[in-house]
């Protein structure tokens, strides 16, 4: 199957966590992130992810926010840190693509932020990704 989602990294579950309708799914990537999906219960057992499960992370560009560094005080759990290796700007939008450990993710982001943010290649950023913003498929 083929996806429009850029940002596919490979992760191994480390925790599963049900609720009554959604349960959130720990994983730790390829490069050694941490990062948390929030998915129906129902995902969880179609995919059959367990402890120890082999998937691979989904985010849409669109869903990827940048900041120049860390974040306190803020619900989004998902950061990732990275350097920016290329913008590409288009109109008001830019896509930006940051190397991760482990992998690769593209920002879609407005080309007013690229400029706010003075971000070029080399740009020391983190990723932001709230957990109900991450799929998961099994592999």
């Amino acid at each position: 199957m083929s996806l429009s989602i850029r940002n596919q990294i490979p992760g191994t579950v480390t925790a599963v966590t049900p609720g009554e309708v959604m349960a959130t799914v720990k994983v730790r990537l390829v490069g050694g992130q941490r990062i948390t999906a929030a998915i129906t219960l129902e995902a969880v057992k179609e995919l059959g992810l367990t402890e120890g499960a082999s998937v691979r992370t989904l985010i849409k560009s669109t869903e990827v926010a940048l900041a120049t560094g860390a974040v306190e005080g803020l619900s989004i759990r998902n950061q990732i840190p990275g350097t920016v290796t290329g913008v590409t700007a288009d109109g008001a939008m830019a896509g930006v693509k940051v190397s991760v450990e482990g992998g690769e993710l593209t920002a879609a982001i407005t080309k007013d932020a690229v400029t706010d943010l003075n971000l070029a290649s080399g740009t020391p950023v983190v990723a932001l990704i709230k957990s109900t913003e991450i799929s998961l498929a099994s592999v």
